[in-house]
């Protein structure tokens, strides 16, 4: 038979329900303060996409890099001469031509007229200098011979004068006529001296005439010569030994006065343009040497010019050539230039971050020496080139840095590694 049990029973049976209570509560309780004093687990990072750097001491060479394209040194540009109508096109793009090869010949039907007139009126100026010689020289011819004639008379008049003096010194002949024998050869005698003077007057009335038509004729030559060259120039030449870059025209088109109508260039005779951020370009001078990447080899260069203002945030800046191009090289080819600034002998440095700009303070991720973890630092930059900057506090020599783009862990301190980044475990 079933024996009742008493109160005593169910009052331990309370109270052991009550410990347990409290027990679980208390171990509860405490298992959330300990959980609420834990600090937050550190993030784990994938080690095998970062970008690790090493600090190191040593010359650091300052550069800057810019992307250009290759120019020629001489453009040789061809405009229209006058308005006219393109015929007909010899040479396109690409084609080779010597200086005296014809690219296009245009045609002006009132520049030949003009051409063909001024070579008319040249001849006509010719042959009215030809003719006046011809009058002046005869007219001379007469003068000569009125002088002649003059002379003889002159000469009989003087041996009759003489004759007759010596007549009358004799009583042969009266002293009247002897005068009258005298003062005609007196008379010729002044004649003939006036015929000789207006002679040579006359030569330099001749000559002053034929140089006045000598001017008249040189004046219709050069208008001949102008009208000629402008008739020669309707076709359009190379002007220089190169490679045609453009025809800007079709057969068939009018063309006005100035309008660029080809452009000719040595292609062997190339520059690199180089656009640099203007925010680099505080030390960049002439002379400074440069390197000049064509994408199928390296020449070296110089810088030459600087352009006085900037396009879109870039100035250009012109690089001359010092080697012999690469096999393929060509007007506008892309490149890639560095310019060299200076040279530092000895800096502490390290490869350039992703966001590490000279003389500025950046947050980087150390790594540590196992290469598991990577605690956050503050590091102060100096001078920077292309792929280095100088090192100035933050980090020393030895140290290991994540150069990538960390900003999403800025926030955090410490970051773990997993698997560890492309570098020599402890730092060796």
């Amino acid at each position: 038979m079933d024996i009742p049990r008493g109160k005593e029973v169910a009052r331990r049976r309370t109270i052991k329900r009550i410990a347990y209570i409290i027990v679980a509560v208390a171990v509860l309780g405490g298992g959330t303060v300990f959980a609420l004093r834990l600090k937050p687990a550190s993030p784990e990072v994938d080690g095998s996409t970062l970008w690790p750097g090493e600090v190191k001491r040593g010359p650091m060479i300052r550069d800057v890099r810019g992307l250009g394209r290759l120019t020629p040194e001489e453009i040789v540009w061809i405009p229209a001469a006058a308005d006219s109508r393109v015929d007909s096109i010899e040479h396109r793009a690409g084609d080779k031509v010597s200086a005296n090869d014809v690219i296009l010949r245009l045609s002006n039907p009132g520049m030949e007229l003009a051409a063909h007139d001024a070579e008319w009126k040249w001849k006509q100026a010719q042959a009215t200098l030809a003719d006046l010689k011809v009058k002046l020289e005869s007219g001379k011819l007469d003068q000569r011979a009125t002088l002649a004639d003059l002379e003889s008379q002159y000469n009989q008049a003087k041996l009759t004068a003489d004759r007759d003096l010596e007549l009358t010194r004799l009583g042969l002949k009266s002293e009247l006529e002897t005068k009258l024998t005298v003062a005609q050869a007196d008379s010729l005698s002044k004649r003939l001296a006036l015929q000789k003077q207006r002679l040579a007057i006359n030569d330099d009335s001749i000559k002053a005439q034929i140089e006045e038509q000598q001017v008249a004729v040189d004046s219709a030559r050069a208008q001949y010569e102008l009208k000629q060259k402008q008739e020669d120039e309707l076709a359009m030449r190379a002007g220089v030994d190169g490679v045609v870059q453009e025809v800007d025209v079709e057969v068939g088109q009018r063309v006005t006065p100035g309008l660029i109508l080809a452009k000719v260039a040595n292609p062997h005779k190339l520059k690199a343009e180089l656009n640099i951020p203007e925010t680099q370009m505080k030390d960049i001078a002439i002379n400074q040497p440069a390197e000049i990447d064509t994408r199928n080899g390296i020449v070296p260069a110089h810088v030459i010019r600087i352009y006085p203002a900037a396009q879109n945030g870039t100035v250009i800046v012109d690089c001359k050539l010092d080697g012999p191009l690469p096999p393929g090289s060509r007007p506008e080819l892309s490149v890639d230039g560095t310019i060299q600034l200076e040279r530092l002998a000895d800096v502490v440095q390290i490869g350039r971050p992703v966001f590490g700009q000279p003389n500025s303070t950046v947050g980087l991720f150390k790594i540590a020496p196992d290469g598991r973890s990577a605690t956050h630092v503050n590091v102060k930059f100096g001078a920077a080139s292309v792929n280095t900057i100088q090192v100035l506090s933050g980090l020393k020599v030895g140290d290991w840095a994540i150069l990538s783009d960390m900003s999403q862990w800025d926030s955090q301190q410490r970051i773990r590694l997993s698997p560890q980044p492309a570098m020599p475990v402890g730092g060796q």
